[in-house]
């Protein structure tokens, strides 16, 4: 059973509480977030949204949001949102074809189509960071 961790307002996700609750995963999520930040030149904003009653991170390049993070027992999950028209440039893309599968087979909320990882170790931010070049390159 997944579990969403983060729950409480109160308690704002420093990376103290971050170590804390992520344990094994913390620092698969501290060198995704310094990748992120340093290579990519994006800028996370955690804030409490009270519809989700969560802290989630929206991570943005200028104003444009790339990926949204949530935290959870044991991973952190990104969610990126492509329009129709960029589903054909996910595809072709240098990735796991698990990955793409599941993306192609996703259901759009609205107009949006979700790609949504669950990252738990190194190895799987490869993939990820491709998909953020490839969101961040789009107009």
């Amino acid at each position: 059973m997944e579990t969403m961790l983060l729950r409480d307002e109160q308690i704002v996700p420093t990376p103290e509480v971050l170590e804390q609750v992520l344990g094994e995963c913390y620092p698969t999520f501290a060198e995704l977030m310094s990748t992120a930040t340093n290579t990519y030149l994006l800028t996370p904003e955690w804030n409490y949204y009270k519809d989700g009653k969560a802290w989630l991170c929206k991570v943005i390049f200028k104003k444009k949001t790339v990926f949204w993070l949530s935290v959870w027992e044991g991973f952190v999950k990104t969610s990126f949102y492509f329009t129709e028209r960029n589903m054909e440039g996910v595809a072709l893309l240098d990735i796991e074809e698990s990955i793409k599968d599941t993306f192609a087979a996703s259901k759009p909320i609205g107009k949006l189509i979700p790609l949504i990882l669950s990252i738990d170790c190194p190895a799987q931010l490869a993939d990820f960071f491709k998909i953020v070049e490839y969101k961040k390159g789009l107009k």
